[in-house]
């Protein structure tokens, strides 16, 4: 990757990041779209229960070191100069999108023991983040993947959680992680991008 440098070097870091996330998302999520969304339903529906958590839980690791590699690439770049203002926006909305996405789907499967154990249980009364919903004491309500990827991009537009307080601290520190990346990304990329223009 040493010929790989400038601005080649931060385009390919962000689209890497990108492709991964829409490409990955359905292993990570256990969705039925495409080849990795195809093989995590058959192996849910086929009892394999434990593999396909694995499989997640792997598929969201390798994004996320996927986006924490091409933030540092396209941070990396940015004192070259070569790329131009609309290139480094691009690339700043590119990865704050997958931050939201990356985070999500971690949040998704690590609350309350994951998506199986949270729909095997009647309602949502304990978890990592507190739902507003939970409050209304409604015992059919559970968080479903929209209600992490809304916490995820109020996480990344606010820089901190706005309507779910958290409990736990893995989550925190998730948070933590998740508000840094788009600190990063929004206020350094960005701002450079603006400066040049």
């Amino acid at each position: 990757m040493a010929c790989c440098a400038g601005h080649f070097h931060g385009r390919f870091a962000v689209w890497c990041a990108a492709e991964l996330s829409i490409l990955w998302a359905p292993l990570a999520t256990g969705s039925a779209g495409g080849a990795a969304g195809t093989a995590a339903f058959i192996l849910h529906w086929r009892g394999y229960h434990r593999t396909n958590v694995i499989l997640g839980f792997c598929a969201s690791a390798v994004l996320t070191l996927f986006l924490l590699w091409s933030v540092c690439q396209l941070v990396i770049s940015l004192p070259s100069h070569k790329e131009p203002p609309v290139q480094l926006l691009i690339s700043a909305l590119i990865l704050w999108m997958a931050n939201v996405l990356v985070f999500a789907l971690w949040y998704w499967r690590l609350d309350a023991g994951g998506p199986t154990q949270r729909d095997a249980r009647p309602g949502h009364t304990e978890g990592a983040f507190l739902f507003p919903q939970m409050a209304l004491k409604n015992p059919a309500w559970s968080p479903r993947f929209v209600d992490y990827l809304f916490l995820s991009f109020n996480t990344s537009t606010a820089l901190s959680p706005t309507d779910s307080p958290i409990l736990s601290r893995w989550a925190k520190v998730l948070v933590m992680i998740q508000a840094a990346i788009a600190m990063t990304t929004v206020v350094l990329l960005a701002a450079r991008a603006v400066n040049i223009m």
